[in-house]
């Protein structure tokens, strides 16, 4: 008996009856094709209507956008509460030019502002102009020479950790410590005009990265973002960021995006091996007013910050693990705007903003310190503060910038007593004849339910790449589908970024991704 043979005809036959079974299973997830798959994509901002527009132009036919709040948008939010004109209560910028699809967008369209308006709209360290004006807390004009040196230096000093230049010593160190020490080191320093402002482009930073503290963000892991070539910062024209929002929503048709629709309880991995995949799918999505929806593949795209409050009750099964870690690893910060419009400007005709410097502001070292226990930081939150400044379109109008625990503090505070130490602020330090404010408009992103603050960071200790490819890894992860429908669960939204995390163009390309990925997986 030719036992060789027989064995040879037996694992021939296994391989085919394996290799039948593999596209027979491929066959029924993939039904017919991207048309008949079944996708809920949860938020409306960038990265949801970014996943949306793209699934739907490529063929996919039943695509649902579920929406908590009232309006679409997400953490873009363009109003118009003083004037005609409009007010980005959210998102502000588009943050650079080259490779950038948003500012492609924008230019081709022509939604774009013009003119020296349009490079700034927050007076940054590499910012600052001869139109800043720059006051100590005692009314004295700090002079500009010092100003310029000391932002110019400071511009430098960041630079290097964006740059991934960082000396040997400083690469395990907190970014507050690497400046402190690299800064420390110049004549400078040894100034007290120059201290002051120090620790003001401190606080600004502490603005542009939506922390509490320098003190509690990794100098060396900021070398992961990248920085866009071209213009940083872009005032958007007058349709603001809601232009380019309407322009993906003209992909999308009004019945595929539902508001008011909160999602409460996403169950996935519904349907098993043996089971019919024509008749179940394996996710259900219970939204809170008990309404559900079923899919075959659903796209979360909602904040980190809602994450970090829900995670952990809102996936049945749970989370893996590395995943929940990774949501609770990453920072979410707070940045708040307050806007102050006046019935007249009371400020120079040259003037682009009003900034504050302190003799012991919040990111000095030896003040963080003595304020990061107990609660009295709450007596001087408007320090935090880093100055008003002028808002395009708006003539008489002012934007103040806060951001951390400062800024969520000021949330539970009334419009009327915010006002009220503002307007304290800017009198005392200016000494112009400021009159009361008219009307304000005050954010209050990390008390809104459905985002909970505003954008990514990286705190120190934290592995930033590693944190987000396993916040952006779908589920159930590939090393565990056998027997299992795929791509059940997806995430985008910047915090799931690795170069572009707090920027909306992170959060386009992120839902862009996860539409391709499902593209790809149906045309394999």
């Amino acid at each position: 008996m030719n036992y060789k043979g027989q064995v040879l005809q037996v694992l021939q036959v296994l391989s085919y009856i394996k290799a039948t079974l593999k596209w027979l299973n491929k066959a029924a997830t993939m039904s017919t094709g991207p048309e008949n798959a079944k996708v809920l994509v949860i938020g409306s901002g960038f990265a949801g209507l970014a996943a949306a527009s793209k699934l739907i132009e490529a063929g996919f036919e039943d695509v649902l956008v579920l929406e908590a709040k009232e309006r679409v948008g997400g953490r873009v939010h363009t109003t118009k509460p003083f004037t005609e004109n409009i007010i980005e209560v959210g998102a502000n910028w588009i943050h650079g030019q080259k490779g950038n699809p948003l500012y492609k967008i924008a230019k081709e369209k022509n939604l774009l502002s013009e003119g020296p308006s349009a490079m700034k709209n927050m007076c940054l360290p590499h910012s600052v102009s001869p139109r800043d004006y720059f006051f100590n807390e005692d009314g004295k004009p700090v002079p500009k020479s010092v100003v310029d040196q000391v932002c110019a230096r400071f511009s430098k000093l960041t630079d290097k950790a964006f740059d991934d230049e960082l000396d040997g010593k400083y690469r395990k160190l907190t970014l507050g410590a690497y400046l402190d020490d690299a800064f420390g080191g110049t004549e400078l320093s040894k100034t007290e005009d120059a201290r002051q402002v120090y620790e003001w482009c401190k606080r600004v930073e502490c603005t542009d990265e939506a922390c509490s503290s320098l003190y509690e963000i990794s100098a060396s892991q900021l070398s992961n973002y990248t920085e866009l070539e071209g213009g940083f910062f872009n005032t958007l024209g007058p349709g603001g960021y809601q232009a380019i929002l309407d322009v993906l929503l003209r992909d999308v048709p009004s019945e595929a995006v539902r508001c008011n629709a909160p999602v409460k309880t996403i169950r996935w991995d519904l349907v098993k091996e043996g089971q019919s995949e024509e008749e179940d799918h394996p996710v259900q999505v219970v939204c809170e007013n008990g309404q559900t929806f079923e899919a075959d593949h659903v796209i979360v795209t909602v904040s980190l910050g809602v994450l970090k409050e829900h995670a952990k009750t809102m996936f049945d099964p749970t989370l893996p693990e590395k995943k929940l870690s990774a949501i609770n690893d990453l920072g979410f910060g707070i940045v708040n705007k307050i806007f102050l419009f006046f019935e007249k400007s009371f400020w120079p005709d040259d003037c682009a903003g009003v900034q504050l410097v302190w003799k012991e502001g919040p990111e000095d070292k030896d003040v963080y310190e003595d304020l990061s226990e107990g609660e009295d930081w709450k007596q001087t939150w408007f320090k935090k503060i880093t100055g008003f400044d002028t808002v395009a379109r708006h003539p008489t109008a002012l934007c103040g910038w806060i951001t951390g625990r400062e800024a969520l503090y000021m949330e539970s505070l009334q419009d009327r007593e915010i006002q009220e130490v503002c307007v304290r602020l800017l009198r005392s330090s200016t000494g112009w004849p400021v009159p009361e404010v008219s009307k304000t408009l005050i954010s209050r992103w990390g008390s809104d339910p459905q985002v909970r603050g505003s954008y990514t960071f990286v705190p120190d200790g934290v592995d930033g790449v590693e944190a987000h490819k396993a916040l952006a890894s779908p589920l159930p992860p590939k090393h565990r589908s056998r027997g299992r429908k795929n791509l059940q669960v997806l995430f985008a939204g910047e915090a799931t970024h690795v170069n572009f995390y707090t920027t909306t163009h992170g959060a386009y390309l992120s839902g862009q991704r996860e539409a391709e990925r499902l593209i790809s997986y149906y045309s394999d």
